[in-house]
């Protein structure tokens, strides 16, 4: 049985904090944050972002740090004791989650296939081409469901093995132990990156244009939103991650403080990678006289072909900066895997009093079935499709979910307690609480309402049926895990 007695807390506050910054720590802040950034303003966008750091992101998160570490389980047990007819919501929240675990192991896999590749860049001299027909053996059309990528498919079973491994064992000794060497290392391999990268001719480019402000951008509502989109996304808000973590922190840690550590760690590294990124694109600009414009995109298309693109630009130093940079790719995206595990396993260790072992493997498995259509010659499309779904139709609405329930229904003046209990620069109050109770489920709800209607509702026919898919497994597997009887007297 899970019960609160026997539950396993972590062997000291670095490793919570290091497996919470490694859970924030993504792929996303790598290659997401410098886009966003460039296209919302430049120098100007750090201004939302800050205010959306302060007012919503922080804010959030204690919310999920009180709610963790006041019942000591995960989101379902949570609302079960709320109130029982609230069961089905907490699993509701955790398939956003679930289906986002699916595919980014495959895209955590691309990047495990261009480690190797990179110490002699076996992309050749047209990178795009490397991994849109070698790799991927790319096809936008539905039919290519029927071919395997045995590229993609090898290296993704190599990644879930790792996942798997980690995150079965104990807590201290899985977790804990990955993210206390896997999170440092990447820190500093990115400090490496970075300060070669500011040497490189043309970096000056590069800086001028992340950091110069269009002051007009300013007024604009959709830097605002961005800026809040960004935050959510970056801190995993609406994953339950920090709930499920901070339900093992001992009785005597320093939530607040925990808290604003996390959030300096996560959004300092952001800024400090976008320099990196937007240093070796300047450089790039001037050697290849092209506008940095053109070089600037988002996700895939910046990671896979712009960067090995650079670094054959880059002559021999390619040879040491490539592998640094997978590298880095490589340890953000399994530390952030392992944390998306952590939430629903625990949930149903709490529900089926299972050993965590059982439940992470049942988890693992059934994302592991999904993700194989992820190697398929239609998989790059078809990730596309899950990331713009789960993240503007799921993530949003799970905030506006979480924060009702937790806020409104249940009250955060019982949170209060817990968090401020070994407080002591900063103590959470009424300007907190009105804060989460009204502003941000209201601004949430305005994003969530906007991303459905621009990225979701209007969209081609094949796009729509696989939503439609989506969200019946979104309603129906909820369904069945809250009718399924509990194992656990105490749930």
């Amino acid at each position: 049985m899970t019960d609160n007695k026997k539950r396993v807390k972590w062997d000291s506050n670095l490793s919570f904090l290091l497996a919470m910054i490694g859970s924030a720590v993504g792929l996303g802040n790598i290659w997401r944050f410098p886009y966003v950034a460039y296209t919302n303003g430049g120098g100007a966008f750090l201004i939302p972002y800050i205010i959306s750091i302060l007012f919503m992101g922080i804010p959030l998160l204690f919310v999920e740090y009180g709610a963790g570490f006041k019942f000591k389980s995960g989101i379902s047990r949570i609302t079960h004791k709320i109130n029982p007819k609230y069961e089905y919501l907490g699993w509701f929240i955790q398939m956003s989650p679930f289906l986002i675990l699916s595919y980014y192991v495959c895209v955590v896999a691309w990047d495990l296939m261009y480690v190797p590749v990179s110490f002699f860049k076996g992309w050749g001299t047209n990178p795009e081409q490397f991994f849109n027909t070698v790799l991927l053996q790319n096809n936008v059309h539905i039919s290519g469901l029927l071919h395997i990528s045995i590229y993609v498919l090898i290296s993704m079973l190599i990644i879930w093995a790792i996942i798997w491994f980690i995150s079965h064992r104990n807590l201290n000794d899985g977790i804990g132990k990955a993210n206390r060497i896997l999170t440092p290392m990447l820190f500093i391999m990115m400090i490496i990156i970075v300060l070669f990268a500011l040497t490189l001719p043309g970096a000056s480019i590069g800086l001028a244009t992340l950091f110069t402000p269009d002051w007009n951008a300013i007024f604009n509502p959709n830097i605002w939103s961005a800026a809040f989109g960004q935050i959510l996304f970056s801190l995993s808000i609406g994953m339950t991650i920090t709930l499920a973590y901070a339900s093992y922190l001992p009785d005597d840690v320093n939530i607040p403080k925990s808290a604003l550590t996390v959030a300096i760690a996560n959004s300092s590294f952001e800024v400090f990678t976008a320099v990196g990124v937007f240093s070796i694109l300047g450089f790039m600009s001037l050697t290849n006289n092209i506008p940095i414009g053109q070089l600037v995109s988002q996700g895939t298309g910046l990671a896979f072909i712009v960067f090995p693109q650079i670094f054959n630009v880059m002559g021999t130093v390619g040879y040491v900066i490539g592998p640094l940079f997978f590298l880095c790719l490589l340890f953000a995206g399994i530390t952030s895997n392992i944390s998306i595990i952590e939430p629903l396993s625990l949930s149903l260790q709490d529900k089926f009093s299972t050993s965590r072992s059982k439940a992470v493997s049942i988890v693992c498995a059934f994302a592991f079935v999904i993700s194989l259509l992820f190697s398929t010659s239609y998989g790059s499309t078809l990730l596309g499709i899950f990331d713009t779904f789960t993240n503007q139709f799921g993530l949003l609405l799970n905030v506006v979910i979480q924060t009702t329930l937790l806020a409104i229904i249940y009250g955060l003046d019982n949170l209060l307690p817990g968090l401020n209990k070994n407080a002591t620069f900063l103590k959470l109050g009424k300007k907190w609480m009105l804060l989460v109770s009204y502003f941000i489920p209201l601004i949430t709800l305005l994003l969530w309402i906007d991303g459905v209607s621009r990225n979701v509702i209007f969209v081609d026919t094949t796009t729509m049926i696989i939503e439609l898919i989506l969200l019946m497994i979104m309603i129906i597997l909820p369904i069945i895990l809250t009718k399924i009887p509990s194992k656990n007297d105490d749930f």
